[in-house]
């Protein structure tokens, strides 16, 4: 295990520089982005579905502004996502334009999603009436491939012609604003011409537009994807990277986002039209069952420690990690435990996600369970997202019950010896275990103003903790400090309201290209280690005095 565990540690910067490439943090920017768009039109569906499963009838008019409220939304995710990833990927490559030399992300915005109509729009026109109708088959998530055609040729394009200034000038006493649209006008005509020469060859060659000739061609790797082995083997390198600090989702889910999206509009889809979901692979499936409880399936851990084991150590760390981990929180209890690059853990690990893809898509496959057409916030417990998803089916209780029940046989062995070697410690120590506290140190000097301070993490778990913990040690010193949690790949917009950025350490791989952006800002930026980051969630004092220590 120690030599698997060093090889994959002596190609961390190859796995870093994968989970950091401009075109991958620009697709896991641009969802983030529509995130909320996602969420209501999910929360839609809730509603429009739910009810017929407690046997009560919405009235017609009302289901029918509802679905065209869910068709105008998540309906158009396609054209939506060509927007925020052209965006986020001009914001990304703007951190090594040269000096004086800006993409405009709003003009990429535009151009992209205009590119994006163009590679998947079909105009019928009546010969009689003389009226023309859209065909947006491809406008959601069945041309989110598309999406990311549009926005990469079109950010490419604009970096093109900025850096080699192919633009109109205008003389100075032009107003900016009117100046830059004009500057902006080459790279829109050359973007949506570009796309638009694509989809004349797909019509061509294939007489379909091009949103539905590429997705003909990928469709043999959707498929490979969506298999036993596919899937068992995405989660089980999001554990393996996980498991040696690398943060695996980051560096895997990019690669298969746009086929987890189509497949949840898909079985949303099914479900509207009375049929039962069949699509294994979708963003809930993997936060609900490989994921339940965070990354390596730790739900039952928590539980484990706090009733099965001896170690005083244990018992208090599952006393302080049950709750997070219900909420798919698990990083105390990943650095707390240890279970990152603890050898006793390795198996368990890396074999329950993958144990769980099989168990959940077999129940999908075979016993008829729904597969998932909503897609509920990640930090849902598992149980109730599973239930939710199913909508109460009773073949999902039984899931819930074979799952859980699985996990805690595959962790129970290596949890127990584990827990004897904790025991042997706590023994020969003869000194009361408890979970290691930061110790806070009387802050060295005050502060003379407000100082905003963002924490980072992945999914804006245990940045809420922290940003919690300095809030109430800011508050017990009266000092005028205030911080605020959030995602990474959520922050570009918000960034220069602070005056320093925290980031967890599932994020830290992310330093050197956000250092770019906070030293033009003039932000300090600091990263946090493991078990660091957890104690200063736990020591609000402690938070304080890190922080003061930093910023001076």
């Amino acid at each position: 295990m120690n030599k698997l565990v060093a090889a994959i540690e002596r190609r961390q910067s190859k796995f870093e520089k994968i989970s950091n490439n401009n075109y991958m943090m620009a697709i896991k920017d641009g969802f983030i982005a529509v995130m909320p768009l996602v969420l209501f039109s999910s929360f839609l569906l809730l509603i429009v579905t739910m009810p017929k499963t407690f046997g009560f009838e919405i009235h017609s008019t009302i289901l029918g502004w509802l679905q065209k409220v869910y068709s105008l939304t998540m309906g158009m995710i396609g054209l939506v996502v060509a927007g925020t990833v052209a965006k986020h990927l001009a914001l990304n490559f703007n951190r090594t334009m040269p000096a004086g030399k800006v993409i405009n992300g709003t003009s990429t915005l535009i151009a992209a999603i205009c590119s994006f109509l163009v590679l998947t729009v079909t105009l019928v026109t009546d010969k009689k009436t003389g009226a023309t109708t859209i065909i947006p088959d491809y406008l959601g998530a069945q041309g989110l491939m598309s999406s990311f055609v549009a926005a990469f040729i079109t950010v490419n394009l604009y970096r093109f012609c900025v850096k080699r200034n192919l633009t109109i000038r205008l003389p100075k006493e032009v107003p900016g604003a009117i100046a830059q649209a004009f500057k902006d006008v080459f790279p829109f005509c050359f973007s949506v011409l570009a796309c638009g020469g694509l989809d004349v060859i797909a019509r061509n060659v294939f007489n379909v537009p091009f949103a539905q000739a590429f997705q003909k061609i990928l469709s043999p790797l959707f498929k490979g994807v969506e298999s036993y082995p596919g899937m068992m083997l995405i989660w089980f390198t999001i554990a393996l990277l996980w498991f040696v600090g690398i943060h695996g989702p980051s560096v895997v889910l990019p690669a298969i986002t746009a086929i987890q999206f189509a497949n949840f509009e898909a079985n949303a889809a099914m479900l509207t039209a009375g049929q039962t979901p069949t699509h294994a692979l979708t963003p809930n499936f993997g936060n609900y069952i490989p994921g339940i409880g965070g990354t390596g399936a730790t739900f039952v851990v928590p539980f484990i420690f706090m009733f099965l084991m001896r170690s005083k150590q244990l018992k208090t760390v599952g006393k302080a990690s049950f709750i997070p981990v219900i909420f798919a929180v698990n990083e105390p209890l990943l650095f707390a435990t240890p279970i990152i690059l603890n050898p006793y853990f390795f198996i368990p690990f890396l074999l329950a996600p993958t144990v769980n893809v099989v168990l959940g898509k077999f129940f999908i496959d075979v016993l008829g369970m729904a597969g998932f057409p909503y897609n509920l916030p990640w930090s849902l417990p598992g149980p109730l997202g599973i239930l939710l998803n199913t909508n109460f089916q009773p073949i999902a209780f039984v899931f819930i019950i074979v799952l859980l029940t699985v996990d805690v046989l595959i962790y129970l062995p290596f949890c127990r010896a584990y827990d004897k070697v904790m025991q042997q410690k706590e023994l020969t120590s003869n000194a009361e275990p408890q979970v290691a506290v930061a110790k806070a140190e009387e802050p060295q000097a005050k502060l003379t103003k407000e100082t905003k301070v963002l924490v980072l993490c992945a999914g804006s778990g245990t940045s809420a903790q922290l940003a919690e913990a300095l809030n109430t040690g800011a508050q017990a010193k009266e000092l005028p400090l205030v911080a605020s949690a959030g995602a990474y790949g959520s922050h570009a917009g918000i960034l220069a309201s602070y005056d320093m950025v925290v980031l967890a350490p599932q994020v830290r791989s992310y330093y050197n290209e956000l250092k770019k952006d906070t030293d033009k800002l003039g932000i300090k930026l600091v990263a946090t280690r493991g078990m660091e980051y957890i104690e200063l969630t736990n020591d609000p004092e402690g938070a304080v005095a890190f922080i003061l220590e930093k910023i001076n």
